[in-house]
């Protein structure tokens, strides 16, 4: 259900908005093809076993992506100097999809920091 619900997202944003988060979504597909769609805090997102890897929204200036960790940007503080920020946000041009090799890294290190986590939970219990 949320594939659609993101696919009607995606259907009614503008261009180039809507292009730029389509090109998004599939690379993260591409990089993630098992992680199932699905919508949290009301935006499109993409969830593993271990938790949401990331999400993504439009706004009129500017799309975002969102790492759903404050911990994750701060990794890579050097590669996004030029990228406007905040602790769980990267926005991007309208106009200009992230590279891969970028969106790779931040799902990577998500997943690093999902992983920790669970492995904690279990110890824990």
């Amino acid at each position: 259900m949320s594939k659609v619900l993101i696919d009607r997202y995606l259907k009614n944003l503008p261009e180039p908005q809507k292009s730029t988060l389509t090109k998004l979504r599939k690379t993260i597909k591409k990089i993630e093809p098992k992680a199932k769609e699905v919508i949290s805090y009301n935006m499109p997102a993409f969830k593993i076993d271990e938790g949401i890897i990331c999400g993504f929204l439009s706004a009129k200036k500017h799309c975002s992506y969102f790492p759903f960790s404050g911990k994750v940007l701060s990794e890579l503080k050097n590669e996004l100097k030029d990228f406007n920020q905040s602790t769980g946000t990267l926005r991007f041009e309208i106009d200009k999809p992230l590279s891969e090799k970028l969106v790779r890294k931040l799902i990577k290190i998500r997943k690093k920091h999902l992983i920790s986590q669970s492995a904690r939970k279990k110890r824990k219990k």
